[in-house]
């Protein structure tokens, strides 16, 4: 054994490399994948293009009347079609209720045939071959984040992409699309990434306690390896032969950067809860949307004036293509919301606009931090490093204030919604540049330059797994070293206690 602290060093990352080397090869490997396949999804552009057109025509409940069944503050309402009949689908207390629009009863659950009617208005080029499969009560591995969807029916459509449609129970439409290729993919990913293994994730703490902790070992690896590397280097460049040499020598190019992927991992689960949410507060949401949904403005007669005014803007889309409205709320007043329009709910007859009145949206910054001083407000027509998509999903323009309160906070306002978007404090963009920039390499200098972003990503992704694949062999050998050993001295006691 090395004297002083340089055996403790050797041997704590030797048995952590051979605890946690599987797992750095499938985290870097699935790293790769997931740079370019997420979990299986229904994309926005796919499920509108799919939606029957909104017909109002029937409506005689309203939202209040439809509110009554939902057992609590209604937080949300779009308004759509399920087959022939208009519905009111409302969020609250964590989850949906659909009331039909024409009646004001509640969809109290969705039947197979229905739900096989649905899947065929969704792909009515497989008709013919759809077929009910299961009713879900419990999440399966692809809708573990869409408990408050739950029940879901599973449809397969039985066409050759071996695609299966989930149909939710409580807002009767869609909610997930799967197909052999996105779910292969899906496991090779995001599945085997985020250790997300349906029995396992379920359990929501031990799982969030065990990615933690097992980073923290990574961690812990990462750094003995570093520092006896650099210092074998400087003693004696290296002492090792064959694939430990590989090992150092990957370790001391790739080292620090598998550090920083397994350290920015640790922070993508909020250890310890270290830094605040990038949601508003609920006293600066309420500031700028004016508090809870006044429902009781959208009544049934009002609805109708909304979608005559949106189908006559030419902002909007015509009657044959609107889809679906949501309820939004600005400084009190209500707006029934189309994809690019809003008509004010209380006054449909003044027609729809494109967004809310931008000196409007500044004031409803002030109250949002009231009392604290404005540094600057502008309007960003570009992302700025805290607002941002690659795929450019975010919209664009947005209004971002920065105020002079003790946490530096940031606000991002909408005027397409007239909310709160997005919040940033001090200690949240420090989170920004070590979660997201360390572990995806959002730095603004590349995440913008592809292929130039993926080249860097993958070749550090394969050098992290050099460092772990070439501890394999070694490993393999040294576990079979010390179970020889054991045998042997087993063996020798079973002996000993037989003479006896």
């Amino acid at each position: 054994m090395r004297p002083g602290w340089r055996g403790p060093l050797v041997y704590t990352h030797r048995w952590l490399g051979i605890v946690a080397g599987i797992f750095f090869i499938t985290w870097f490997a699935s790293g790769i994948v997931l740079m370019y396949a997420g979990m299986p999804a229904l994309e926005a552009g796919e499920r509108a293009a799919r939606l029957p057109r909104l017909d109002v025509s029937s409506v005689r409940a309203s939202v209040s009347d439809a509110a009554m069944y939902t057992g609590g503050l209604v937080q949300g309402v779009r308004i759509g079609m399920f087959a022939d009949r208009p519905v009111y689908r409302l969020f609250s207390a964590g989850r949906w209720t659909t009331v039909f629009a024409d009646t004001g009863r509640p969809l109290d659950e969705l039947t197979a045939d229905q739900a096989i009617d649905q899947a065929r208005h969704l792909a009515p080029e497989h008709a013919a071959t759809v077929r009910y499969d299961t009713r879900l009560t419990e999440p399966d591995q692809w809708t573990l984040e869409s408990r408050a969807l739950l029940p879901m029916h599973r449809i397969a459509l039985g066409d050759e992409a071996d695609t299966y449609l989930y149909i939710s129970d409580r807002t009767a439409e869609p909610v997930l699309k799967t197909t052999r290729a996105s779910r292969r993919l899906g496991y090779a990913g995001a599945v085997v990434h985020w250790i997300y293994f349906t029995p396992f994730r379920k359990n929501g703490p031990l799982w969030a306690q065990s990615i933690i902790w097992g980073s923290v070992v990574g961690i812990v690896m990462c750094l003995s390896g570093l520092i006896w590397g650099v210092w074998q280097y400087v003693q004696s460049r290296s002492t090792y032969s064959g694939w430990m040499r590989w090992h150092q020598y990957a370790g001391l190019i790739f080292g620090v950067t598998t550090l920083t992927f397994i350290f920015s991992g640790l922070l993508s689960m909020d250890p310890w809860s270290w830094h605040p949410g990038t949601g508003p507060t609920r006293q600066q949401r309420d500031a700028v949307t004016g508090g809870s949904l006044r429902i009781e403005l959208a009544t049934p007669d009002r609805l109708r004036e909304a979608v005559a005014a949106l189908s006559a803007s030419p902002r909007s889309a015509s009657t044959s293509d609107l889809k679906e409205l949501e309820l939004v709320q600005f400084r009190g007043d209500l707006f029934f919301r189309a994809d690019d329009a809003l008509v004010a709910a209380a006054e449909p007859q003044r027609g729809a606009v494109a967004e809310f009145d931008r000196a409007a949206m500044l004031e409803a910054a002030g109250l949002a931090m009231p009392g604290v001083a404005v540094e600057d407000a502008a309007w960003l027509t570009e992302y700025d490093p805290y607002y941002y998509h690659r795929a450019g999903a975010l919209p664009l323009p947005i209004l971002r204030v920065r105020y002079e309160d003790p946490q530096r906070t940031w606000l991002y306002l909408d005027p397409r919604r007239g909310s709160i978007v997005r919040k940033e404090e001090r200690l949240t963009r420090l989170n920004r540049w070590l979660y997201h920039g360390f572990h995806s390499w959002d730095f603004p200098f590349l995440y913008h330059r592809r292929p130039l972003w993926d080249i860097v990503v993958i070749v550090l992704s394969i050098g992290g797994l050099l460092s772990a694949t070439t501890t394999l062999v070694p490993a393999w050998r040294r576990l079979g070293r010390h179970g020889r050993r054991a045998y042997a001295w087993l063996a020798s006691t079973r002996r000993e206690v037989g003479q006896d």
